[in-house]
């Protein structure tokens, strides 16, 4: 697997970035750093969170400025200096968390910036017309008439692609595309991508699913510390090789556990029903316990009530009926303080709008549920130093890569906001962890970290709660595993007595079994 960045020539490539570099404060983010991607292909860019990919694309779609280097597109030196020239040239971008405006309809988030007019008007006639012509191509069905904030994420994310497809883009940067995507909506998705590819177009794929880049991509390109570490086709290489070459050492997500023995029972949530944002049932009827020692998963295609179940026990959703008892008192009513102060800690699947303030330092970030109490406070005065040494301490300890956490969370890749969330919380040392999608758009070795992390919660005596659409997390981490379907429970399976079919197909609704397998 080569890593050198020559300048190569002969080749029908659309897109080159020859010796790009770019450097903030304490940080170099694309050291020498080239990418070549050819006309008609599918081209994987993988690397740790932190590494250098989004930079490198931002780069490419005009939203950064290179520091230095070439930018080379179908033969031609061009010079991108922002997301408007980078469309002009023909390129889109759909971002890992996307650029849509939530309050405006989906149709006009399509048309924002190429919008057909007659006699002075928007010509909502001519646009839906050739917006419709693009979803009946690729099977990618919205209703132009919604609002966005009234979308699941899955049809947030065909918006996006629609709206690179309606501006007749030949260059398409992916960034994290699966990252909140259903197994069957990745699939679609790969479909979409592999049909763009075979009409020409080049894509640029950013992810870090390993087995997504060895199904999809033909040639990838890999990044470590802002530096390219190698470059191969797919044919040539396997998973193992790349996530050595990702991370710089052997990865290992089969984590040493201890025998599955577990104790008294720390959750006990019976009879939950609820309603979710649009005021339609979510949950119904829902039971199920957690217990010291133990890793309860619940799986499930998204929007079928796992978001809901966890706001009710975290305390942010109020239930229709049903009650909540945490360690043998019913907290139903309670507050989220009241629930955090008592042990239970939350990972939100969304960590940019629940977990984190992204304009706040790292430390600000880390010490939220600190900076109030006894030792970190003194009659609402805040001892600064004592809160200062507690996040660098956590810094160190959780390996958030930052020169300090004096820096903006924004400047953080996905996988470190992650992490610095994931230390807030398991520094609380709850006896309930609440982990939603936890390796939602991080990269392997983050993941590999993060996993540790919620094994070491559950050997510790302590419960965890995980709710994830990636399977294989499901089925590496959870000692018992729930499977959810419109509202409801439809199967309880232990470790280690199922698979990835059988789950899918109660996740789909095939099958259903439903029963108390309370330990």
């Amino acid at each position: 697997m080569s890593g050198r960045a020559e300048h190569r020539t002969g080749a029908a490539y659309a897109v080159e970035m020859l010796n790009i570099r770019k450097e903030y404060p304490g940080v170099v983010a694309a050291d020498d750093a080239s990418l070549y991607v050819k006309e008609g292909e599918i081209h994987g860019l993988i690397g740790e969170n932190g590494a250098g990919k989004s930079t490198m694309m931002n780069i490419l779609y005009g939203m950064i400025k290179p520091d230095r280097g070439i930018i080379r597109l179908y033969g031609r030196d061009v010079v991108i200096g922002s997301p408007r020239m980078a469309i002009e040239h023909g390129i889109s971008m759909v971002h890992q968390h996307f650029m849509l405006m939530p309050n405006m309809s989906v149709l006009r988030n399509v048309i924002l910036g190429r919008t057909p007019v007659r006699r002075g008007l928007i010509d909502v006639a001519a646009a839906k017309t050739a917006i419709g012509a693009i979803m009946e191509e690729y099977d990618l069905h919205v209703d132009l008439d919604s609002n966005v904030y009234q979308l699941s994420v899955g049809e947030k994310q065909r918006v996006e692609i629609i709206k690179a497809l309606y501006r007749e883009s030949r260059i398409l940067i992916l960034d994290e595309p699966t990252a909140v995507l259903t197994p069957s909506e990745t699939n679609k998705l790969m479909e979409v991508l592999t049909k763009l590819k075979n009409q020409g177009r080049s894509l640029i794929f950013i992810t870090h699913k390993l087995r997504e880049v060895m199904a999809l991509t033909d040639n990838i390109t890999v990044m470590r510390r802002g530096v390219v570490t190698g470059r191969t086709p797919k044919s040539e290489t396997e998973i193992s090789a790349l996530s050595t070459v990702m991370v710089g050492r052997e990865v290992d997500l089969e984590i040493p556990r201890k025998p599955y023995r577990p104790g008294e029972c720390v959750l006990d949530a019976r009879g939950i029903s609820a309603l979710n944002s649009r005021g339609l049932p979510a949950l119904r009827d829902v039971s199920l316990t957690v217990n010291r020692s133990e890793i309860v998963g619940i799986a499930g295609v998204e929007g079928n009530g796992q978001s809901e179940l966890v706001e009710v026990i975290a305390g942010m959703l109020s239930p229709t009926s049903g009650s909540v008892i945490y360690k043998g008192t019913d907290i139903t009513g309670t507050s989220v303080r009241y629930r955090r102060e008592n042990g239970i800690s939350h990972v939100p699947e969304d960590r940019l709008r629940r977990g984190v303030a992204k304009t706040c330092t790292v430390s600000d970030n880390l010490i939220l549920n600190r900076y109030y109490q006894k030792g970190y406070a003194k009659m609402g005065i805040i001892d600064n130093r004592k809160l200062r040494d507690l996040s660098e301490r956590l810094r160190e300890e959780f390996a958030i890569k930052t020169p300090d956490t004096g820096y903006k969370l924004s400047t953080l890749s996905g996988g470190n906001m992650q992490k610095v969330v994931f230390a807030r919380e398991t520094q609380m040392i709850p006896d309930l962890l609440i982990a939603a999608q936890p390796s939602r758009g991080i990269d392997i070795g983050a993941m590999e970290y993060i996993h540790g992390q919620i094994i070491a919660v559950r050997d510790s005596g302590r419960s965890v709660l995980l709710v994830s659409a990636e399977l294989d997390e499901i089925l590496s981490l959870s000692d018992r595993i729930l499977v959810m379907y419109e509202g409801r429970i439809v199967a309880r399976l232990p470790r280690g007595e199922t698979d990835e079919r059988e789950i899918g197909e109660y996740m789909m609704g095939a099958r259903s079994k439903d029963g108390e397998a309370c330990a």
